[in-house]
């Protein structure tokens, strides 16, 4: 197991384990020691290379993607680079988030919801209907539901999701993300029931990930704290070559 000393450290095993999550939802893509990158367009809401140091030359990693596809994102874990010159503008920005694994519930309050792991490829699909919050469209294919990657879905006394997240456990920390609530669920409960089954899951791992608003704040609540920024660009120009 990866021990992980300091908050630098910690920074730096979030962006790696982001990186291991699009590379599994991309279906592949290309490590370095500097960034994860794909070749080929991404699906939506996923970037097409994220950082893992703060030494990318910005020039090479723009020219490694498929800008002239729209849609080409790229994830700065560290908030250092100018992709401008490439054609780039920020799309967001956001802060990666820490909790020890040891931290106490919020309020010392079990969650609402009857909470587990997604199962099957059937189940998957009612998880992303239920957060995309129309229908599922595959972005999530079944090769996820793995070991080291976990569905969490919390449901209603009818069985209906109404609320889950993902975590994925790789570099030493458990990742958590695409947090929802939904059918009246509140936030809380999403946030207290995924880390719940984290709990359960990776009982010694802590966990990071990125949040933003008032996602932040509420993660903030359930004892995250905050490691450092990111930025996400997107291409929208064309540029000419001099």
């Amino acid at each position: 197991m990866i021990t992980i000393q300091n908050a630098g450290e910690l920074l730096h095993a979030a962006a790696r384990n982001n990186a291991a999550w699009c590379a599994a939802v991309c279906g592949g893509g290309e490590f370095t020691a500097d960034a994860w990158t794909s070749a080929r367009r991404t699906p939506p809401y996923y970037p097409d290379a994220v950082t893992l140091t703060r030494d990318v030359p910005a020039a090479a990693l723009a020219a490694a993607l498929d800008t002239d596809s729209p849609g080409c994102s790229v994830k700065d874990s560290f908030a250092v680079l100018d992709l401008a010159p490439a054609g780039f503008e920020v799309l967001f920005e956001a802060q990666w988030i820490h909790r020890p694994a040891d931290a106490a519930a919020l309020g010392g309050t079990a969650p609402a919801l009857a909470w587990s792991r997604v199962a099957d490829a059937a189940e998957l699909g009612r998880w992303e209907a239920a957060w995309d919050g129309e229908r599922s469209s595959g972005l999530f294919h079944p090769g996820l539901l793995t070991g080291d990657i976990a569905f969490l879905a919390g449901r209603d006394a009818d069985g209906r999701i109404r609320a889950g997240a993902v975590a994925n456990a790789a570099a030493g920390v458990v990742g958590v993300s695409n947090v929802f609530a939904a059918g009246g669920a509140g936030d809380d409960e999403a946030w207290a029931g995924a880390l719940a089954g984290i709990a359960e899951l990776w009982p010694e791992l802590p966990i990071v990930g990125y949040e933003s608003g008032e996602d932040l704040r509420t993660a903030a609540r359930h004892g995250f704290t905050g490691l450092g920024p990111l930025r996400v660009w997107l291409h929208t120009a064309q540029t000419t070559a001099t």
